[in-house]
């Protein structure tokens, strides 16, 4: 069995590389990545006979397709923004996938992958990924769920990479599309604006208890997909401090927003030129703790009477797990595992499903805690005693 992780060297997708070399049976890993030379170091570092390195552009629909071709699973670790074309070329090969994020547009996909027989799994990351399978968790305990509070807590510094400098910025973008539909209530999906509903959580002891706010994360859009008695889901969350201050000064000077701005002769967008200024400054890339934290709550019903589940997630510390690798492993390990699930027939079903539709809990959350990541379970059950 062969699987192609494309990405395979970046900032995210290296820890699911690694993970892969470390606990996977397959007979060959391709690590796929436009950085070849970045990739050829992963590899020598790794020093297993099945990796090999192939470069590649995601721009080139025909070769993607081909380098797709014939592996047992895709395991994408892209910036988000290339998730419907990678979608699309695994669908075209024949290749089952997964990815770290969930554009809703991968799921009008659906159909195409039924016809080709393939599975493509959306967003099996920390948020979304582990929180899903927290929520289904929580499913098979209760005869049916209602209510879904996810918060998480991610550790790291503002600009590790592009494409998480991007995803810092899309986080508080005020003109982000996706704003309009940031939470599900009462049947319908309801506009949120940055740094609103503040909510304070406990996470793991590494982070502590932090004030998270609504962000449109795509478990407040699949889920009640899933598990259609759901009334509300609504996804929280937050950085460490200093980026926190950052983004929240820049949001509200206005500075986080398309309107044009004149550079000497050019003329470019005020969120753009933040964002190169952002990627410019070595002090976006510090960070004293690294780590990720995930509380998930859900409020149901078990034979007449009211259950709360309650999840959290702990991990080893930086100085456990080499830095920053203590906030990328809690992304790239569950990749790495629902690829895994994927390619040794775990996950029955064919189509783009969420993860909530295709992994299965138990195998799940047992690799999550034999590479060290721990989710506890509460479980509260109240009601009459007449």
């Amino acid at each position: 069995m062969r699987a192609v992780v494309l990405g395979g060297a970046g900032a995210v997708c290296r820890e699911a590389t690694r993970d892969l070399a470390a606990t996977s049976d397959f007979e060959e890993i391709v690590v796929a990545d436009a950085d070849e030379a970045a990739a050829e170091a992963l590899v020598a570092d790794l020093g297993d006979p099945r990796l090999s390195v192939r470069g590649f552009r995601v721009e080139d629909h025909a070769g993607l397709v081909e380098l797709l071709r014939g592996a047992a699973v895709v395991v994408n670790g892209l910036p988000f923004r290339y998730d419907l074309a990678v979608t699309r070329a695994a669908i075209e090969a024949g290749v089952s996938g997964l990815d770290v994020g969930s554009p809703k547009e991968q799921f009008e996909l659906h159909d195409a992958a039924i016809e080709a027989g393939v599975v493509f799994v959306p967003g099996v990351g920390a948020t979304p990924g582990t929180t899903n399978l927290m929520v289904r968790r929580a499913a098979e305990v209760c005869d049916r769920i209602l209510e879904v509070d996810i918060a998480f807590a991610a550790f790291r510094c503002l600009a590790p990479a592009p494409g998480l400098l991007a995803t810092t910025i899309w986080e508080f973008d005020p003109e982000e599309p996706d704003r309009r539909e940031a939470t599900f209530e009462d049947g319908a999906m309801r506009p949120a604006p940055p740094l609103s509903d503040e909510r304070v959580v406990r996470f793991h002891g590494l982070i502590g208890e932090r004030s998270v706010f609504v962000v449109p994360h795509d478990e407040a859009f699949t889920l009640p997909r899933s598990f259609p008695d759901l009334r509300r889901v609504v996804v929280r969350g937050c950085f460490p401090p200093q980026v926190m201050e950052v983004m929240t000064a820049l949001l509200h000077a206005g500075l986080l927003s398309r309107r044009p701005v004149r550079v000497g002769d050019v003329e470019v967008p005020s969120v753009d030129l933040v964002r190169e200024l952002l990627a410019s400054s070595p002090r976006s890339r510090e960070n004293d703790v690294w780590a990720y934290g995930l509380v998930v709550e859900v409020l149901g019903e078990r034979r007449g009477r009211r259950v709360r589940c309650t999840y959290r997630n702990a991990h080893p510390s930086q100085e456990e797990w080499g830095g920053r690798s203590a906030y990328f492993k809690n992304v790239g390990i569950p990749l790495s595992i629902g690829a895994q699930l994927i390619a040794s027939g775990e996950v029955k079903e064919v189509g783009v499903l969420a993860p909530e539709q295709a992994l299965p809990t138990e195998p799940f959350f047992a690799e999550l805690a034999r590479r060290g990541i721990r989710v506890e379970e509460e479980i509260v059950e109240e009601g009459p005693l007449a």
